[in-house]
């Protein structure tokens, strides 16, 4: 059955009055976009989720802040540096980053929301930082969305965006976004950077549950190397322009919306996993029949976390024992001599015992872009899926090579 939206270009000026711009200003590398401003035309609603780590950067302590105050605006971030671990300092450049942006815009200062991404540890090259801002502001269009992905991105391969339009109570409404991450990545709150805009006209209350509803079923689910930022937040904006009836209560319209808003967060998901650092390949567990859906969770999750299938995924070994171990410890309850274990289409264990399986055709299910695990818990109706990426040498050549 065919979803009731439909994917668009355009990222997070897709939706009706967002601008958005990215400029090289010189922080990063010479001639590479590392500045990015999200506006909206219409005040706008606002929520957000942000990282677990106790280390928390600058801008996530600035935004948290301002984003319980419900509006905003606009988004400034930058990559190359993350702000984080430089004190006092850092909070008075991640408030000046806002307080140049609402100048110029002609915005309160408390409508403009910060983030960064880079090196932990270095004060901001602020001049840089600023004379940035300025350039995103004349650069601003509906036409900015790319140039903005692309801006924060750090050890990331390519920009990450999505898009999708659908109809709500009558009206063509649209939620789009972008995001990066590709190393740092095992969130417990929403993902390394994540910036989504909407028109939909909605409650402050239900904006908020619907962003925590598609991070847990999304950027909740992914993990690259088992290392969660000092820097995760995701952000949305939604500014009422589609002119549906307000979503004020539960119900159909409103949950409509949470899926839509899942179905783009999924795809940023999974583009953060498919480019983790290093990786030649999206991992994709899925767990079904579980006792509940935060027991397929936690099972999914300790499986795409587990360096030791991540490992058996790049040496294309079917070492289904790895899988059935991280599903051991995961948290999730289950009886052990119940569970069936697939690769692809391709049963390898049932009940918990060995299946014999064609090795040669095992490994090739294991060697293209995409490698599927189904596991069967057999004990409920919970469901759940993870994504992660396999672990290569590069993922520790990068990781050496960070700073230098």
């Amino acid at each position: 059955m065919s979803e009731p939206w439909e994917k668009v270009a355009g990222g997070v000026t897709a939706p009706r009055g967002f601008l958005a711009a990215g400029v090289a200003a010189g922080i990063k590398y010479k001639g590479k976009r590392d500045v990015a401003l999200i506006y909206s035309e219409a005040p706008a609603l606002a929520a957000g989720v942000f990282t677990t780590n106790r280390v928390k950067a600058a801008p996530v302590l600035v935004t948290a802040a301002r984003v319980a105050g419900g509006r905003a605006r606009a988004v400034v971030a930058n990559s190359g540096n993350a702000n984080a671990c430089t004190g006092e300092q850092g909070i008075r450049d991640a408030l000046l980053m806002a307080r140049r942006a609402a100048e110029l815009l002609h915005i309160p200062e408390e409508e403009v929301l910060v983030a960064s991404t880079g090196v932990i540890g270095r004060p901001l090259p602020m001049d840089l930082v600023l004379e940035g801002i300025g350039a995103c502001v004349r650069e601003l269009s509906p036409q900015g969305g790319a140039a903005a992905a692309e801006a924060i991105m750090t050890t990331d391969t390519q920009p990450k965006e999505a898009a999708v339009s659908f109809v709500l109570e009558g009206k063509k409404v649209t939620i789009g976004g972008m995001a990066k991450g590709s190393g740092m990545i095992h969130p417990r709150m929403a993902t390394m950077l994540c910036f989504l805009t909407t028109d939909a006209a909605i409650s402050l209350p239900l904006l908020r549950e619907a962003l925590r509803f598609a991070v847990e079923r999304s950027f909740n689910m992914i993990s690259v190397d088992g290392d969660t930022s000092t820097n995760d937040m995701a952000l949305i904006l939604a500014n009422g322009l589609a002119g549906n009836p307000p979503v004020e209560v539960p119900g159909p319209a409103f949950s409509l919306f949470c899926r839509a808003l899942t179905a783009v967060c999924v795809s940023l998901a999974r583009a953060i996993a498919a480019d983790g650092e290093g990786a030649t390949r999206l991992l994709e567990v899925r767990v079904v029949r579980a006792p509940t859906e935060e027991d397929a969770r936690l099972a999914a999750r300790a499986v795409v976390s587990s360096n030791l299938v991540k490992a058996a995924v790049y040496g294309r070994d079917a070492n289904w024992g790895r899988i059935i171990c991280a599903l051991g410890y995961s948290g999730a309850s289950f009886d052990p001599q119940r569970v069936d274990i697939y690769l692809g289409d391709l049963p390898v264990a049932r009940d918990g015992a060995a299946l014999a399986f064609d090795e040669e055709r095992t490994s090739a299910l294991l060697a293209g872009p995409e490698v599927r695990i189904l596991v069967d818990l057999k004990s409920g109706d919970g469901e759940a899926t993870a994504w992660g990426c396999d672990l290569t040498e590069d993922y520790v050549r990068i990781n050496a090579h960070y700073r230098t």
